[in-house]
């Protein structure tokens, strides 16, 4: 099987993957990761997704390279301790998260609007899934999506 085949069991045919590049809003923490934005993208209601308004892509590890500001990295533990999120110490901005995912397995969360070179019409296509994270509930939207 195709390794794209692996992050995206549900498509079958070959990705629209394109080098997107993002930062941090100070630019410290810079990176880079090829992304299919025809492919889902996630929003969660889960306590951190839903306080800083994360949007993401989930990439494999080897589609994402830290360029710079990885010493301005704190990361972040709650919960069951797996997920690491990412935060730049100087402003705050959450660019990407590492997990792992029954699904899916070791997994990079690119925060979408940490992305510089997404077009807007870009963003606007790109297909969002919902996921009840604040019940454990990840395979299934929550009830009111809105306001995610």
């Amino acid at each position: 099987m195709a390794p794209w085949c692996e992050i995206l069991p549900w498509r079958r045919i070959k990705p629209v993957l394109k080098t997107y590049h993002g930062s941090c809003h100070c630019g410290v923490v810079r990176f880079e990761a090829e992304i299919d934005l025809t492919q889902p993208t996630y929003r969660c209601n889960c306590s951190i997704c839903s306080r800083n308004r994360f949007w993401a892509a989930v990439v494999k590890p080897a589609s994402f390279r830290l360029l710079e500001g990885k010493d301005n990295l704190q990361q972040y533990l709650f919960y069951s301790m797996q997920n690491e999120h990412y935060f730049c110490k100087t402003c705050g901005v959450r660019p990407f998260g590492r997990g792992n995912s029954p699904d899916v397995g070791e997994m990079v969360g690119v925060n979408i609007g940490c992305l510089e070179d997404a077009t807007p019409e870009e963003l606007a296509a790109a297909p969002i899934k919902y996921c009840d994270g604040r019940y454990d509930n990840w395979q299934n939207p929550p009830g009111l999506t809105s306001y995610l």
